[in-house]
């Protein structure tokens, strides 16, 4: 029997993932090593080690940047609190932060600027929650995606907010079907919760999750291609568990020694939207080698999103005759 592999389109780099890269890439060959960037630019280990080899220095503390240096701010967005830390050093911001996680923090102003009450649904230690409480931290109560009782559990035990006027936001990365639950339980238990004027979860994480329902039930084994930290990737894997296949997280080909394959026949491939296609093609390379010698493409929508560099740093970028 032939061996087949069956690959998810879209996977892999979405449009806020490659501007953000984009502009790491940029910004060191205007002005040259070292470019700090605060925190990882996206969670993806491999991008980060390959930028860090051209110069890029990422930092978690802006104590770790020296004063008047050019500051990046990673795709996932950060908080005012990040923002007058950056100013008092002196340090040059360049923005990376998706317009999508953006879109989320101006609903957030927005918002509580209207008197209500948020629901921000996502983790709590994930650093978009974090950089969207803290647009406005006394107006919004995180909610996390957990599991059955343990979601009730949470949703009961939320206080009741001042006045009438509730809605909720998301992160962007949810898995789609379990934010959907817990819209459901807080709109039961405040029934007068209003929705976003448009989905909070990017078209890209809902794509590749979209993708993976399409193909999961049809293979003997999942991978999704990305790191442990990425959020979105972590949710693929969700996605395809719950449909009843097996399926793991695997940053690398160099990770595929470990996992038996003598019983499988068809493998589902996909990959997060912060991880680039030469480690895809990696693992699809050692399955060829391992006897998986017919490729299928399955595609469930063609992407074709773009998003413009910062206004600031293009035209600084057309000032010394760099091309974008």
């Amino acid at each position: 029997m032939t061996k087949t592999i069956t690959i998810c389109r879209p996977n892999g780099f979405c449009a806020g993932v490659e501007r953000a890269i984009k502009i790491v890439d940029l910004a060191l060959e205007a002005y040259g090593a070292p470019i700090y960037v605060n925190h990882e630019i996206v969670h993806n280990q491999h991008v980060v080690d390959d930028l860090a080899s051209k110069g890029a220095v990422f930092v978690d503390d802006l104590n770790d940047v020296p004063m008047g240096a050019k500051l990046i701010y990673s795709a996932h967005g950060v908080s005012p609190e990040v923002r007058e830390k950056a100013t008092t050093r002196g340090l040059e911001e360049i923005d990376a932060t998706c317009p999508l996680v953006t879109k989320v923090h101006l609903e957030a102003i927005r918002f509580a600027k209207k008197g209500y009450h948020i629901f921000l649904i996502g983790h709590a230690n994930h650093v978009e929650v974090i950089g969207t409480y803290g647009e406005v931290p006394d107006h919004i109560t995180i909610v996390e995606p957990v599991d059955g009782p343990q979601l009730q559990a949470q949703i009961q035990a939320l206080p009741q907010p001042e006045g009438e006027k509730t809605i909720y936001l998301t992160q962007t990365t949810l898995n789609v079907d379990d934010c959907m639950t817990v819209v459901k339980a807080l709109k039961h238990r405040f029934p007068n919760l209003e929705s976003p004027p448009k989905d909070d979860i990017c078209y890209a994480t809902s794509n590749r999750q979209n993708a993976v329902k399409a193909v999961a039930p049809h293979v003997d084994y999942f991978i999704v291609v990305g790191s442990p930290t990425s959020s979105n990737s972590r949710r693929l894997v969700e996605v395809a568990r719950s449909l009843g296949c097996n399926a793991d997280l695997i940053p690398s080909a160099a990770e595929m020694d470990s996992i038996d394959l003598k019983q499988v026949q068809h493998i589902g491939i996909t990959a997060g939207a912060s991880t680039p296609d030469i480690l895809v093609q990696g693992i699809i390379h050692k399955l060829k080698q391992a006897g998986f010698s017919e490729v299928k493409e399955s595609e469930f929508v063609e992407e074709n999103m773009s998003f413009s560099l910062p206004k600031d740093f293009r035209s600084d970028l057309a000032t010394r005759g760099i091309p974008v």
